[in-house]
């Protein structure tokens, strides 16, 4: 509760210095242009969540006049039933999410509307060391209709790789990055946008990061120009990946979770996110590392966004076959080839306590 009232009191002491300095002179009209300009560009999703202490709400923005949104790839998006709010309080209950790409931790959702306020990818600016940025979004989802997004302001404190930070912060993304020296990391932020005080867009905030010593928190963002060529694809209809149709016939004798010694939570919704149950000593899955709570990404390069999806591309695959599994852990991002054995396992999984 501690670090929580820390972390609320600095984000009221952002918005109560960026009021202060926004009464003064021109920086006042600037900064009331471009706060006009940048808000209706941003939306609240709302989407899975609401147990294990998961927040069911992040924030994304528009990058195409027909709904095209931008945002982070999370659990949130584990649904069938992912909700957009735009900035008039319009909201879209069954917003559908194209593609993502968990390496950028980037995901595309669709709503079904025209004519919007949208960032322009086409024209990011950059940002170095001492740039003076604002961050949009809905922080602590406390914008649940027509609300603005909450404003933070700061500035960029450093531009470095993120993959020089592995192993303290954990995160699949390892590219560059905008350290900012502003509040950004707290619940419902990720998937906003961060902006010069032009209004022009910087990149997207990223997800929550914690110092796996200190517990110091990671305030970043993700530059817009690594972003562009993924996002646009996806939004082009290019970025797709190979449907099970379009795969050859299903092997007479398949893969399974039983031969690799994994056993997933209970399917009880259409759409069960596919983390791992528990998993049986001495297993394949145990030789590879794979955890109980571990969550299944990819398998072969094939998204699983369900129980189900893990089980159907797994029948894919024949059982002789080595098979390649992306997983989530926390914020890292796992990979690792199982191969089953000749023969089945004689042993049950131990779950977890």
């Amino acid at each position: 509760m501690i670090g929580y009232g820390l972390r609320l009191g600095v984000f009221w002491l952002g918005v109560v210095v960026l009021c202060a300095q926004s009464s003064s002179g021109v920086l006042a009209a600037g900064l009331s242009d471009v706060l006009q300009e940048v808000q209706p560009k941003i939306v609240k999703i709302h989407g899975a969540g609401g147990y294990r202490g998961l927040e069911a709400y992040q924030s994304g923005f528009l990058f195409s006049a027909e709904g095209h949104v931008l945002t982070v790839w999370s659990y949130v998006l584990d649904t069938d039933y992912i909700t957009v709010t735009l900035n008039d309080g319009r909201k879209f209950n069954e917003a559908k999410l194209i593609a993502a790409d968990p390496r950028l931790e980037l995901a595309v959702l669709k709503i079904d509307a025209t004519d919007l306020p949208h960032f322009n990818l086409a024209e990011p600016a950059e940002a170095e060391p001492g740039t003076r940025v604002l961050a949009f979004s809905n922080l602590y989802g406390v914008a649940v209709g027509d609300e603005q997004a909450s404003v933070l302001h700061g500035i960029v404190s450093v531009v470095t790789k993120l993959n020089a930070r592995r192993g303290v912060f954990a995160t699949p993304y390892d590219g560059p990055a905008y350290i900012v020296d502003a509040m950004t990391n707290n619940p419902g932020a990720a998937g906003g946008a961060l902006v010069d005080y032009r209004g022009r867009l910087l990149g997207m905030l990223g997800k929550e990061l914690r110092h796996a010593q200190s517990s110091t928190w990671l305030n970043f963002a993700i530059p817009t120009a690594q972003l562009r060529e993924t996002a646009e694809s996806i939004r082009a209809g290019t970025y797709v990946r190979k449907a099970p149709e379009e795969r050859s016939d299903k092997p007479a004798d398949p893969l399974s979770l039983d031969l690799l010694g994994l056993m997933l939570v209970p399917d009880v919704l259409a759409r069960t996110p596919p983390y791992v149950d528990a998993v049986v000593p001495g297993s394949p899955a145990a030789a590879a590392g794979i955890r109980a709570d571990d969550l299944f990404l990819f398998v072969n390069d094939h998204i699983t966004q369900s129980c189900e999806a893990v089980r159907g591309e797994l029948e894919f695959i024949h059982r002789v076959d080595p098979v390649k599994i992306t997983l989530l852990r926390g914020q890292e991002l796992i990979e690792t080839t199982v191969r089953a054995p000749l023969r089945p396992l004689a042993t049950t999984p131990e779950k977890r306590p």
